[in-house]
């Protein structure tokens, strides 16, 4: 057996044993065989959000257990492949190739795992605002809200637009979304900060480079598990006229709703919901995430005061830089992540991002 080889059979049994203890593997088998007897009874589904709840729940087990038996599998079998393969260099490569992958994928695996936060298996909302700099600056907000979508189509997640304002020109002034799928906020949560264009602007007839910046905040969407309190009388409402595309409902009455917890001056809106009544709902939604966000920040500030070298994470301070020119180069300025790839990165390539800050956050954690 090649050295090559024996280092990933043995790089993929510990990541299988790891994984296996993580997931505390006769309480999730126990679990995921309750969760499916109880999916199986006729009244499983009178309440749909619990249902829905527990069916997240055994997906989640399922996955975690399939991947445990995949990789155990994969080493149990890797003696006697290679075997078969002696002697044929091109059996040998296969094998060593389909290694390399499920290596990859237990890497991958342990790092999910590794989101073990309140809410980060949570859906989240992401914010863009664009900065200062007119059409510039608005249309870079635009590229992040599409980096961002085509980031979550590839991992399956959905996407949904809350809130939009379009720019004078071209762009956005600013966006919600609500992004849909498993760990959503635990892996976009490192993305909350300013991110910094340097690019030839195609706005500016001189073509001369421009520096542009936009703001990216990340709440998670709040479950009956985590309890927000909220005293109405602190909150202001206000009605406007919803713009852009919706029909013709949407745009002759004052269906959009804001909100404004005065406290903490925290502003959300909504605009997507075809009646004030929807709107008003999400908006108290995405309220609660908002300022359970700041809670969560609140205790990342005392934790991070330990470090002489903690990253700041709000408005003002640039965590990525996104190069265009005179180079091509994107760097993340807390891990200090790189990569010359700026078109992949724009098309929503960014895990090799997440990952490092998710890695770096957790040894941050164990230190302390």
């Amino acid at each position: 057996m090649s050295a090559e080889i024996r280092s990933l059979i043995e790089k993929i049994e510990s990541s299988a044993a790891l994984l296996r203890r993580r997931l505390d593997w006769d309480t999730a088998t126990k679990r995921l065989d309750e969760l499916t007897n109880l999916s199986e009874r006729p009244d499983f589904w009178d309440d749909p959000q619990e249902a829905q709840a527990m069916m997240r729940e055994r997906q989640k087990l399922a996955d975690g257990i399939a991947l445990v038996q995949t990789l155990e599998k994969d080493t149990a079998d890797a003696p006697e492949l290679m075997e078969l393969a002696e002697g044929d260099p091109g059996m040998l490569a296969d094998l060593e190739a389909s290694l390399r992958r499920s290596a990859r994928r237990a890497a991958e695996a342990e790092l999910a795992a590794l989101l073990s936060g309140e809410a980060d298996g949570n859906d989240c909302y992401l914010q863009i605002n664009a900065g200062e700099g007119g059409t510039e600056s608005q249309d870079w907000a635009s590229i992040l809200r599409r980096m961002y979508v085509r980031w979550a189509e590839k991992r399956g997640y959905s996407v949904d637009l809350l809130d939009e304002r379009d720019g004078e020109e071209a762009g956005i002034k600013s966006a919600t979304l609500q992004i849909k799928g498993e760990n959503a906020y635990g892996w976009l949560k490192s993305e909350q900060g300013v991110h910094r264009l340097v690019r030839i602007s195609p706005f500016d007839s001189s073509a001369r480079r421009h520096t542009s910046f936009s703001s990216v905040a990340v709440s998670p969407v709040i479950d009956d598990k985590i309890d927000v309190e909220i005293n109405p009388s602190d909150v202001r409402t206000d009605t406007y006229r919803a713009s852009g595309a919706g029909g013709q409902h949407v745009n002759r009455t004052d269906s959009a709703v804001r909100l404004t917890h005065i406290p903490t001056n925290t502003v959300v809106q909504c605009q997507a919901g075809r009646s004030q009544h929807q709107n008003r709902d999400e908006a108290w939604k995405m309220l609660r995430s908002k300022l359970y966000e700041l809670e969560l920040q609140k205790r990342k500030a005392v934790a991070d005061a330990q470090y002489a070298d903690k990253s700041a994470i709000g408005f003002g301070h640039q965590i990525r830089s996104y190069v265009l020119q005179p180079y091509q180069m994107v760097k993340d300025l807390r891990t200090e992540v790189e990569t010359s790839d700026t078109s992949g990165v724009l098309d929503g390539d960014i895990d090799r991002f997440l990952s490092a800050a998710l890695a770096a956050s957790v040894n941050k954690e164990q230190e302390a």
